[in-house]
């Protein structure tokens, strides 16, 4: 059986009649053939065969044609071909049944004249390119028989989306083959023959420069200069009219030397061997740029290879050195390769070589080891009809013919270790070998690793100003937005840099801005012959179904980076297999890892995984695989903030465990939960952001809810504020208003705490408890009242702050809610204290002490500790409330309350100076200073400076007093407290002596 698509689409089989199918079904099969040995995803069918508009019947009649291709294979006793896998269809043509295949194959071992060196660009020929030895005559043979397997148009009698993009694509690659074809005809001196076949091929492709440049070269031979330069010209014209552009700078170097009829164009008289010295490297672009480390390191390993101390060693006194450069699509590997060897050319005087293993070349399979040793032995001079057939035999040949040679070998584009290993040298040569692959080559032993990142900003803005010139140096802020937009990744910077150089209207701004719009990003950095997404897609065609999908799921997720533990719920898979997945993704450098555990996606590749997502996972899997990250962020959150804050478990949604076979593992303890949450908080804040965005506001609620007590606790009033706010707008739209209520309270505790906007807060608790009422949510009342309490005491009304401490009270032991209780008890013993009562005040302390520590409320606990180190310092027990501060201090930062360790420093300070420890109570307020400013707790900055303003005065610093005192002045002024006044008759009295009765604390 024989497929073809290189022409009509049709199947060829053994015996009188070849079976028919009709041409939707042809359409599909010569889709599944276009990717012979990918699985195909019906969805991915569908898309192919009506594009974005499919019928609503379009997955049946998919199965429908499936259904009719094995049918036609059956009859031929070839059904095996066509498989059914849980992704989709994969067809698998045996060696020989696939016209493409065999072109593909055929072309692949037909190595270029030189290497893809001087030739292929057209601008030498002569000794240096010309090798008309059997070899090169058996490549162009080969070539030839590629070619003859064309019938016409590819995909000539099918119409579906996918074929005028595929049938270009094909062509482009028949182009290539007539290229290189002309190329070996030119070596060999067949220039005549040429100028026909080249002249019909540029009538039907007039911008294709490299077969222009070929034109050139064959009439220039044939003693047709005027032609050639016609040519030229014609084609200048062309391209400017098309496309605006001018021609590169090959083609222009060809031009030069034709007008001046360079002698290095010359045909060859014969056809001599290539010398073993030949560099058969690409061309080194001019506009290299940074990558100084990563030189200097090839480099000094270089000294291996050329006789220095390499990595290997041996028998023969020979050295053998390996780097293998890895890194993500489009990062510069080849780039960096081949500079690197031109610049090491000299150490190696034997021979610069270069083969393309093509894992990643589009529509070219990767090559086979034996053909990849046919390429390098051609170029190291050993006729075809010496290279024996097997490649064991093909290495050991290749391992002889390096012995006691200097060599460089560039092995590009590589799939993995078991294509590298039949390739490398034997241990009798000085040899570098510079290996360039997508793949972390981590089997590859004796190897140096070198890992490739996107460029320094620096190196970043020289390449863009190398390429685009005066218009960079004119709005150097929009060549930053540029290159953060590109990510800094070298290929999107060439292509952007390359687009503006050709659009003399454009400014970078202006390229700025279409780079913007993230729908289009990945369309704008792409060009007729490369583009960012055609470099990612080539990445994703290699990685396995399941590394597929994880690539294309994480794409979903809200957040800038990911754990194994999240991706697991995203993917609906076991923790362990899904951290083997975003490792082997790792290894694949289609994700990044930044730090152990994290997984990130370059910006570029985010967008694409998206939209590969969009394009290949249908909207309710989408929709599922977030809705179990959203349920894992809610449920691990809440069980971490369990672990931190157990008393406030009754106020907080109650979260339940993913329903799920293998649920991803919880924080154990309060060092887990804290690490979790610090860890996930960006994470957490987008999740809350996109529930709110799409249409999911009860989660937004939940996660707000949760969340409140880490945010508030742990000095993230920006981030608390933003996500109640989100909270409290969804609690709004879908009338939840006990959801709104306990918003409301939440807002104000951010606001009372960490800012000292008391009205503000007192307007959410006044707002809450209207709704809670209504409601009849008592805890939301008695929150709401217990807070309002907390603001008449702030502002010295004891008298409505203990009618409210009494009511909330009341209510949180009918509701049994101890937390709540020993919060109340709190406020009635600072009550107590500033009354003078200090029995009582003790006592109420003591039994909020002890409920504290019964619902194991660090918290609050910490808040005690110092409430009753203030009541020792007011009855003179200085000792004592050191140690209490002390305690306090110590809870306050094992547990991470950065607020609770402000207070705990002023409140030392504060006792330090009533015993006289004048310099203690300095370092002290000092640090709590520097932790307030730090995480803009106002109340405990305030506080501080008027500390230091009465240290300072007690110094006999006056200056120094005043200063601090007019901070003071301005925070409590600000905050609408009756401290103000008492600053302000700091400022205008004599110095009064020290004092235990001042009222401090908050």
């Amino acid at each position: 059986m024989r497929f073809t698509i290189l022409g009509p689409v049709e199947v060829q089989a053994p015996g009188p009649e070849s079976p028919g199918l009709a041409p939707r079904h042809r359409a599909v099969l010569a889709y599944l053939l276009l990717h012979a040995g990918v699985v195909i995803s019906a969805d991915r069918l569908v898309d192919a065969m009506w594009g974005p508009l499919p019928p609503d019947s379009a997955r049946a009649q998919i199965q429908t044609t499936i259904a009719a291709v094995r049918r036609m294979l059956r009859a031929s006793g070839a059904d095996h071909m066509l498989a059914t896998r849980p992704a989709g269809y994969v067809i698998t043509p045996e060696p020989g049944q696939l016209d493409l295949q065999e072109f593909t194959g055929l072309v692949a071992k037909a190595p270029d004249a030189s290497g893809g060196s001087a030739a292929a660009a057209g601008t030498t020929a002569g000794t240096d390119t010309a090798d008309a030895d059997a070899t090169t005559a058996a490549a162009a043979d080969r070539i030839r028989t590629a070619l003859a397997l064309w019938r016409g148009e590819p995909l000539a009698d099918i119409t579906a989306h996918f074929v005028p993009a595929a049938r270009a694509r094909l062509n482009g690659q028949r182009l290539t083959a007539v290229e290189r074809l002309a190329e070996l005809e030119l070596s060999l001196g067949r220039h005549d023959d040429l100028i026909d076949e080249l002249t019909a091929h540029l009538a039907a492709n007039p911008l294709r420069e490299r077969l222009c440049c070929r034109l050139m070269l064959a009439l220039h031979r044939a003693g047709r200069q005027p032609e050639a330069l016609r040519v030229a010209r014609d084609f200048r014209a062309a391209l400017a009219e098309e496309q605006g552009l001018d021609p590169g700078h090959a083609f222009t170097r060809l031009e030069q030397d034709i007008l001046r009829d360079a002698p290095d164009l010359r045909a060859p008289a014969s056809a001599p061997a290539r010398p073993q010295g030949s560099n058969f490297l690409p061309y080194d672009v001019p506009d290299f740029t940074g990558r100084d480390g990563e030189l200097d390191g090839l480099t000094r390993r270089s000294a291996g290879g050329g006789g220095g101390d390499g990595v290997g060693g041996g028998g023969g006194g020979g050295v053998v050195t390996i780097s293998a450069i890895d890194g993500m699509a489009g990062v510069g590997k080849t780039t960096l390769a081949v500079h690197a060897g031109h610049r090491l050319a000299d150490r190696f005087p034997d021979g610069q070589l270069f083969v393309d293993l093509q894992a990643h070349t589009a529509g070219q399979a990767p090559l086979d080891a034996g053909a990849a040793l046919e390429v390098l032995l051609g170029q190291l001079g050993v006729p075809a009809k010496h290279i024996p057939a097997s490649v064991a035999d093909r290495a050991a040949l290749w391992r002889s013919e390096l012995s006691g040679r200097r060599v460089l070998a560039v092995l590009d584009n590589a799939l993995g270790t078991e294509q590298i290993r039949p390739l490398l040298p034997g241990a009798s040569s000085h040899t570098l070998i510079l290996i360039t692959s997508r793949r972390r080559l981590t089997d590859l032993d004796g190897a140096h690793a070198l890992s490739m990142d996107v460029l320094p900003a620096a190196d970043a803005v020289e390449l863009f100003s190398s390429i685009v010139g005066e218009r960079a140096a004119a709005e150097p802020l929009a060549v930053l937005d540029v290159l953060q937009l590109c990510g800094f990744l070298p290929l999107a910077v060439r292509i952007a840099a390359a687009r503006l150089h050709h659009r003399r209207s454009w400014t970078v701004s202006y390229l700025a801005d279409r780079l913007r719009d993230q729908r289009r990003r990945l369309a704008e950095l792409a060009t007729s012959e490369r583009g960012v997404a055609a470099a990612f897609t080539l990445s994703y065609e290699q990685l396995t179904p399941d590394q597929q999908r994880m690539f294309r799921l994480l794409g979903l997720q809200p957040g800038r980076d990911i754990g194994p533990d999240a991706a697991a719920a995203l993917a609906d898979l076991p923790f362990d297999q899904a951290e083997m997945l975003l490792e082997d993704l790792l290894d694949a450098h289609v994700l990044i890892q930044l730090k152990p555990g994290r997984y990130t996606f370059h910006d570029l590749l985010r967008e694409h995984a998206l939209a590969t997502a969009a394009a290949e996972e249908p909207p309710q899997a989408r929709h599922e695989a977030v809705d179990r990250l959203v349920h894992h962020y809610l449920h691990t959150a809440s069980a971490a903030v369990d672990h931190l804050y157990p008393e406030g478990r009754n106020r907080r949604p109650h979260i339940p465990a993913p329903d799920t076979p293998t649920p991803a593992p919880t924080p154990r303890d309060e060092t887990e939960a804290i690490t979790w949450l610090d860890g996930e908080r960006a994470n957490l804040m987008a999740v809350g952001r996109y529930a709110a965005e799409h249409d999911r506001r009860p989660h937004t609620s939940r996660l707000a809810a949760v969340l409140h007590r880490y945010l508030l606790g742990h000095a993230h009033q920006a981030d608390a504020l933003a996500l109640h706010g989100l909270a409290l707008l969804a609690s709004r739209r879908s009338g939840d208003t006990t959801a709104e209520a306990r918003t409301l309270i939440d807002v104000g505790e951010v606001h009372f705490w960490w800012h000292g906007a008391y009205e503000q807060a007192a307007e959410h608790y006044r707002s809450a408890l209207g709704l809670a009422r209504e409601s009849g949510d008592r805890i939301a009342a008695a929150r709401a009242l217990q807070n309002l309490g907390d603001v008449a005491r702030r502002r010295r009304d004891h008298e409505r702050a203990h009618e409210h401490c009494v009511e909330s009270l009341s209510l949180f032991r009918e509701l049994g809610d101890r937390a709540g209780e020993a919060r109340c008890l709190t406020g009635l013993g600072i009550d107590h204290e500033r009354q003078g009562r200090y029995e009582e005040a003790h006592d109420h302390h003591r039994q909020a002490l002890h409920a504290y520590r019964e619902t194991g409320s660090r918290i609050g606990e910490t808040i005690v500790l110092n409430n009753i180190g203030l009541l020792y310092r007011r009855q003179g027990r200085y000792g004592e409330a050191r140690r209490h501060h002390h305690d306090a201090l110590e809870l306050s930062r094992r547990f991470d309350f950065p607020g609770d360790e402000a207070e705990s420093l002023n409140a030392l300070a504060e006792a330090a100076r009533s015993m006289g420890d004048l310099e203690r109570a300095e370092v002290e307020h000092d640090s709590a200073l520097a932790l307030a400013r730090e995480f803009g707790y106002l109340p405990e900055q305030a506080r501080a400076h008027r500390g230091l303003a009465h240290v300072h005065r007690d110094l006999d610093r006056v200056d120094l007093a005043h200063d601090h005192a007019r901070q003071a002045l301005d925070l409590y002024t600000a905050l609408a407290v009756p401290e103000a006044d008492e600053i302000r008759a700091f400022l205008t009295e004599p110095k009064p002596a020290a004092t235990a009765t001042e009222e401090e604390g908050s």
